[in-house]
Order: structure tokens, then sequence, then C-alpha cells
């Protein structure tokens, strides 16, 4: 039934967890607000494998392996189709391969246009505004990221499957390219939403696509208030950020996952609810997971709400 598909000039933009969430909440953003639905599941059993097993109330449940998904929004005014591909983890090996494979699915339904989200980390403080920085397969993708004020990418690599990706689709002779979202490499392991959202502007300018930014701006500007705050206490209290994070990560790493009261769970469901009934609501329930940091607990009944394309 897939291959049926009749698709106009679809477009593929591809993320997975990165370095500020940076690609990944820009791939959510975008499905809520356009009211995606769900595609199709992509097959990549064979790329991943158990690396631990849960535990609750003392019996031992069988893990499950992270999916892969394909996510797809018709445009009403007929330039192009856009699909978003959202991996919950990249393959810890066999990436090309995984990659060759998705390629080659996304021309089977017609994809000729590839993109990529990323963060690049530079010495920007987290209230100066982020840049958009930005490295092409061709060169017509790179006249129109320079058109869009995209700084090039002079020189350097893009890690993971979000430059791979690229790699595969050149060699494939597809058009696109990746762009990236500045964000202060201190708080690299933090989320940064100001550089999902310099990315989602230049990038819905290059499509021509419209949505409404609003709830990703408050977003931004919070934590970006929150972390310049903590950034100036750091600063004066010891004089070195980067050391201070440093002694902090460990710590954090062995917290025990958050147990959430009534109120939060009622909350949620809430939250569930009204996603349900108006999808672009979901964004809003996913940042309240990631508060309660509970969104990978959540995350199926989360991506179920785009399983069909009725509002």
């Amino acid at each position: 039934m897939e291959k049926e598909l009749k698709l106009n000039d679809p477009w593929l933009v591809a993320g997975w967890p990165g370095m500020g969430a940076v690609s990944i909440s820009a791939g959510y953003y975008l499905m809520a607000k356009l009211g995606m639905h769900l595609l199709t599941e992509f097959p990549a059993r064979e790329f991943f494998d158990f690396e631990r097993v849960e535990v609750k109330k003392g019996l031992i449940i069988n893990g499950r392996l992270p999916r892969s998904r394909l996510f797809l929004w018709n445009d009403p005014q007929g330039k192009h189709d856009l699909i978003v591909f959202v991996g919950e983890a990249q393959p810890p090996a066999k990436g090309g391969a995984f990659c060759s494979q998705l390629i080659g699915h996304a021309q089977e339904l017609g994809v000729k246009r590839v993109f990529t989200f990323a963060a690049m980390a530079t010495p920007m403080r987290p209230e100066h505004e982020s840049r958009v920085f930005g490295a092409a397969i061709d060169p017509e993708s790179l006249a129109e990221f320079k058109k869009h004020h995209v700084h090039a990418l002079e020189e350097g690599h893009i890690s993971g499957l979000n430059g791979v990706l690229l790699g595969v689709a050149a060699d494939n002779g597809m058009l696109g390219g990746c762009l990236l979202g500045e964000m202060p490499h201190v708080f690299s392991q933090f989320p940064f939403p100001k550089a999902s959202l310099a990315v989602l502007k230049t990038f819905t300018k290059m499509a021509g696509i419209s949505i409404d930014f609003q709830e990703l701006q408050d977003q931004a500007t919070n934590v970006e208030k929150g972390l310049e705050e903590f950034l100036n206490r750091l600063e004066k209290s010891v004089g070195s950020p980067e050391a201070a994070l440093a002694e902090g990560e460990d710590t954090e790493s062995e917290k025990s996952a958050p147990r959430l009261s009534s109120q939060d769970k009622q909350r949620i469901d809430a939250l569930f609810t009204a996603a349900h009934k108006d999808r672009s609501r979901a964004y809003e329930l996913k940042r309240e997971l990631d508060r309660l940091k509970v969104f990978h607990e959540y995350e199926d009944q989360f991506l179920n709400l785009f399983k069909n394309n009725t509002h």
C-alpha cells in the first residue's frame, strides 16, 4: 500500500537524539505543528541488540529495541510533501548500512532532497543569537543555504548519522544538506531549543512552510534565561563552568528515574487527551514529559498520536 502512495516531490528530514537535542526537538516540533501522521515503521531490528533488561518489582522484563519511524505531511499547496524520519537511537554499528537502507526506502517514495539537523557547539553564551551553519550535498543547495543567510561550514565534520546519511544521499545523486544550530559548548549535554528554533526557521523558509513558532520561542527564552543565570553563578563562584559541569555529570547520571506524583500523572493524561483532539498540542505534551524526565517511558504512546491523519 505504501508503494501505491502518490507523493508530490517529497523531501526527507531525518533526526536522531544528539547534542543539545537540536535535531530530534526540531523533528518533533515539525510533526506536531504540521499535524503529521505515521507513514510506516522502518525495519531496523537487524541494526540493534539488547544492551540491558528492565527490572520491575523483582521481575526481569525483556527490553525493547529502539524504533525508527517515518511520518508524512501532505502539502496542501502542492509544492512538495514532507517526510520526517525519527529514530529513537542511532545504531551502535553498521551506520552506513542503516543509512543505505533508509535512503533506498526514501528513493522508492520519490524523495530527491534529504536534510538533517544537528548542533554546532561554539563559545557563544546562551543569551546570544543562535547562528545557523550549513553543509550541502550539492552546489544548488549550498546556494539556497547562503540565500537564507546560513553560514557555510568551511571545514570540520558532522558526526553520527546526521552526517553519514548525507554522504550516502550524495552517493545516490540526491540533493540537500545539513543545517546546524549554534549552541554553547559548555552546555552541550543540555537541551538547547534556541538552536532548534533557528534551524527550523531557516528550513521552513526554504521549504515554503508556515508554522507557529511561539511555543518553541517561549521554551527557548526560558531555557536561555536559566542557563545564562546558571553560567553567571558558576563564573562568579569557581571561574570555570566546564569543570563545575563535569563534576555534576556522574552524580546526575546515577540518579534513578523520577517517580511521578498523582498530580503529574493527571496532567500528563490531560495533555494526552488534548493532543488527541488537537495534534498541535503534542509539543506542549512533550515539553512536560521532558520536564518530568519521563519521555522515554511515554515515547510509544506519544508517537501513537501521529498514527493517522485525522485531527
